[in-house]
């Protein structure tokens, strides 16, 4: 597979990881291929007429899980690209991969005890149901849209508590060696998150946008319509439930960002898309609401509760990044570090301290001593010493003076036309402050699932793959394997697999309620 380096710059490339095809059980293969059989059966009349095009345009076969390296390849044809990466990354890095058309996709593959649905990112539900959908052009330029937004939006402080829950459920969820009192404690740490949450940000409502088109959308009529979101598409349990009379079914809207929804259950809702434009419509809408599109005192007041590193772009064409932390008199301070860049492309070094952006008419000049008039009565004074940088820095309004800070970098503006997520030059951002992705529970939790696995019954999984491979089914051998099967009762993924080869006839069905 071409090295991430090649695909993405080097602030994403550092959370793709590799497939390591060879780590993945025979047990893991099994799961695949239960799972990819009975979805393809079930959806060849119930997904958008894509789907099944796309699973081979993509490389996604039913028996074996695929090959990261071959989709990559596939994908490169329509203007995508694939990586590796492992389990839950932060959503700006997901959302700005998605924005460069590259697909991240978890190398990990859901236990057989959760084959129906898993809450954790796994292959499954990234190849066989986001992937194959990219084949539609109009849909993939959906997706890579909402990944703009998504990283454009402003996120809280309060998100980051939830993504970290989110991320350690699912971790518990899929590690053997954790018990019934370690998912307990998981869920309760989520719904802990949750509730902490004071107000909906950006990042959370383009997360629902996502969520009810993406990852859980239909398309079509209401009385009819056919699944095209990857949610629905990679679950056994999902596919089978969300067309049933149980699951509501709402025309699209953009009321779809004030609805949450929880990733551990089953959806109660959906919502039903007239065709792919009708994406673009809601999306469009959305965008609208954002301080990415807004800027000005909306922007500035989303900023300012959010709390975190965004960045403000100036009329003068210069990006300010840092935490906007307050705003008096018409100036607004930003606490460092504090990046300055031009076109996503930083002008020197983080500033450690702190930065005053002033709004009005007038001049600073580029070293050398300032006075300046600004609305409303305030005037600011000091010395520039060069880099925007500013000493001896005072301030007055009609009220009295100003509490300024007496060296800070000092910018002038007439209007603020956007006020957008994150840093404006992420990959000098990262080189900074960047901290390491996660993963290294996930990776503990595959390699415990592995070593979950006895011998003897990977060796029989293995025997029952060669022999399907083979064109093989010797009666009396796979009586022979099915009475070894007594000393693990637990299993019944391999048992079902020998009885399949017994009687060749049977169709796979779909069968959700598989013990």
């Amino acid at each position: 597979m071409p090295a991430p380096e090649t695909i993405l710059p080097p602030h994403l490339a550092r959370y793709a990881v590799s497939q390591d095809y060879g780590g993945y059980t025979p047990r893991d293969q099994a799961v695949w291929r239960h799972i990819l059989r009975r979805l393809t059966a079930h959806l060849k009349d119930r997904a958008h007429p894509s789907y099944l095009e796309g699973l081979a345009a993509a490389g996604i076969g039913v028996e074996r899980i695929p090959s990261l390296e071959e989709m990559d390849a596939r994908l490169a044809r329509i203007g995508w690209r694939a990586v590796a990466v492992r389990g839950f990354i932060p959503p700006a890095v997901f959302t700005e991969m998605q924005s460069l058309g590259v697909l991240a996709i978890a190398a990990d593959i859901r236990s057989a005890d959760h084959i129906d649905y898993t809450p954790a990112p796994d292959i499954v539900h990234e190849s066989a149901g986001h992937a194959p959908i990219l084949a539609d052009p109009r849909y993939a330029e959906y997706v890579k849209r909402c990944g703009v937004a998504g990283f454009k939006a402003i996120a809280s402080r309060e998100d980051q508590a939830v993504y970290e829950a989110v991320r350690h459920l699912s971790v518990v969820k899929e590690d053997p060696a954790s018990t019934p009192e370690d998912e307990r404690l998981a869920q309760a740490r989520l719904a802990a998150a949750q509730a902490s949450r004071t107000y909906p940000s950006e990042s959370v409502r383009a997360s629902r946008l996502y969520w009810w088109t993406a990852e859980y959308g239909l398309v079509g009529s209401l009385d009819d319509p056919r699944i095209y979101g990857a949610g629905l598409l990679s679950s056994l349990g999902e596919a089978s439930h969300c067309l049933t009379p149980a699951v509501g079914k709402l025309p699209l809207s953009l009321d779809c960002v004030d609805r949450d929804f929880d990733i551990t259950s089953m959806q109660p809702q959906l919502y039903v898309a007239r065709d792919f434009d009708h994406l673009f419509e809601v999306l469009d809408a959305f965008e609208a609401t954002l301080s990415w599109k807004r800027g000005g005192l909306h922007g500035l007041r989303e900023a300012l509760r959010a709390g975190t590193v965004n960045h403000l772009v100036l009329d003068t064409g210069l990006e300010i990044t840092g935490r906007v932390a307050r705003r008096v008199a018409g100036i607004v301070g930003l606490d460092g570090p504090v990046l300055v860049s031009r076109a996503g492309k930083a002008q020197g070094e983080p500033w450690m301290g702190q930065a005053l952006v002033a709004f009005g008419a007038g001049g600073l000049p580029e070293r050398g001593p300032f006075t300046l008039e600004l609305p409303g009565g305030v005037g600011l004074s000091g010395f520039r010493t060069g880099n925007f940088e500013t000493i001896d820095l005072k301030g007055h309004s009609p009220g009295g003076a100003l509490d300024l800070p007496s060296r800070a970098l000092l910018f002038l503006a007439g209007k603020l036309p956007s006020v957008a997520g994150g840093p404006a030059d992420p990959e000098t951002w990262d080189r900074h402050f960047g901290v390491g992705p996660p993963g290294e529970a996930e990776q503990l939790a595959r390699q415990r699932k592995a070593a979950s696995l006895p011998p003897d019954l990977a060796a029989l999984y293995a025997e029952v793959r060669a022999l399907r491979d083979r064109g093989e089914a010797p009666p009396g051998r796979l009586r022979e394997i099915r009475a070894a099967l007594a000393a693990f009762p637990g299993d019944w993924l391999l048992a079902q697999e020998v009885e399949e080869l017994l009687t060749p006839a049977a169709s796979p069905g779909f069968q959700p309620e598989d013990p």
